[in-house]
């Protein structure tokens, strides 16, 4: 009998859910606004009608295995338990799987929306030639996942790669987290944002100031717009998230040793923008890149698609994601056919 399982990438800003069959195809798909300001109860509910939605207009796809639940934060797989979530500011210390199971009466596996991120690109997109990679996911906040030896990696409990809370300038901006300078500062959609809010209160980006009042969504999309369309103050933001971008790549590419790194999310739409800042930043800061990068004699360039090739090329790839923001629904909608429980 044919299976299939359902996927939920739940962002700060959209909550996205879909079924895709073990083969990688999508069955169904759908997009909603995550109504956080509503509280958890409202964003639980919205969830599990859609997710009730999608079922039924499926009905006789197959089998379902379950659903996958990739959420912003901080997840104790034990318990399934959402201990902090910066973006998700009322599910601390939220039993998010057994109150997910309670309502839907399904299997649920809770998961890091960015180790579901990575678990997609390796499974379907970037790093699916590759045993082992990690992941930068740039939201709403910056996520970080890694997958050894084909499986994610959650440290001791579930835990590890926070990624988006690497410090990478000492005493700078303060991060939803509570700590200052961390890369989710500076690399995140509302980081790009605040930095242009900031750019204009300084009073010398009239570009931005008229995007601002002009645009009642004033999003990291317009600023992208901006950027490619030469606004100086724009390209300046974009610069300083790749700046500091490569400065954590920098660190985890020396630490880790990784055949490939993959940068995904909404933010890395502006690939094009922020990247050759990354690769300044690598080449600079990171030894281990130095002696790694791939050769662009021979008219490959760094971080481009004809770089990714299988292990046993030496080589520290450092990419766009191709699955593009759908990373993470394809991972999520991948744990219950691979996570045993």
């Amino acid at each position: 009998m044919p299976s299939y399982s359902i996927g939920v990438d739940l962002g700060g800003t959209n909550l996205r859910i879909a079924a895709v069959d073990q083969q990688g195809k999508l069955l169904e798909k759908i997009v909603l606004d995550t109504k956080v300001t509503l509280g958890r109860d409202h964003v639980v509910n919205d969830m599990c009608a859609a997710i009730q939605g999608l079922s039924a207009k499926i009905r006789g796809a197959g089998l379902l295995l379950g659903i996958g639940i990739g959420v912003p934060g901080i997840i104790d797989m034990e318990t399934g338990m959402v201990r902090e979530s910066p973006n998700l500011p009322d599910w601390a210390d939220y039993p998010a799987r057994p109150e997910i199971e309670k309502r839907l009466g399904a299997r649920v596996i809770l998961e890091n929306d960015a180790n579901a991120a990575a678990l997609g690109e390796k499974w379907l997109g970037a790093a699916r030639e590759f045993d082992d990679m990690g992941m930068l996911t740039l939201g709403t906040g910056v996520g970080g996942g890694l997958v050894l030896g084909g499986r994610i990696w959650r440290g001791m409990n579930g835990m590890a790669n926070e990624f988006g809370h690497i410090t990478v300038e000492p005493a700078g901006a303060r991060c939803g987290c509570g700590n200052r300078g961390c890369l989710e500062a500076y690399a995140s959609a509302t980081a790009v944002v605040r930095m242009a809010h900031e750019a204009i209160a300084g009073g010398n980006a009239p570009g931005l100031a008229r995007a601002a009042e002009k645009n009642g969504d004033f999003s990291a999309k317009v600023i992208h717009n901006l950027a490619t369309q030469g606004d100086e103050q724009a390209k300046r933001i974009f610069q300083t998230v790749g700046k500091m971008l490569g400065i954590a790549l920098s660190d985890l590419v020396n630490a880790l040793n990784l055949p490939i790194y993959v940068v995904g999310g909404g933010v890395s739409g502006a690939w094009e923008v922020f990247s050759p800042y990354i690769f300044e930043e690598l080449h600079q800061r990171s030894m281990v890149y130095a002696a790694t990068a791939p050769d662009s004699s021979n008219g490959n360039r760094e971080g481009a698609s004809a770089n990714v090739r299988p292990g046993g090329s030496s080589k520290t790839i450092i990419t766009r994601a191709s699955l593009g923001s759908d990373a993470g629904l394809y991972g999520a909608a991948r744990l219950p056919m691979v996570v045993e429980t």
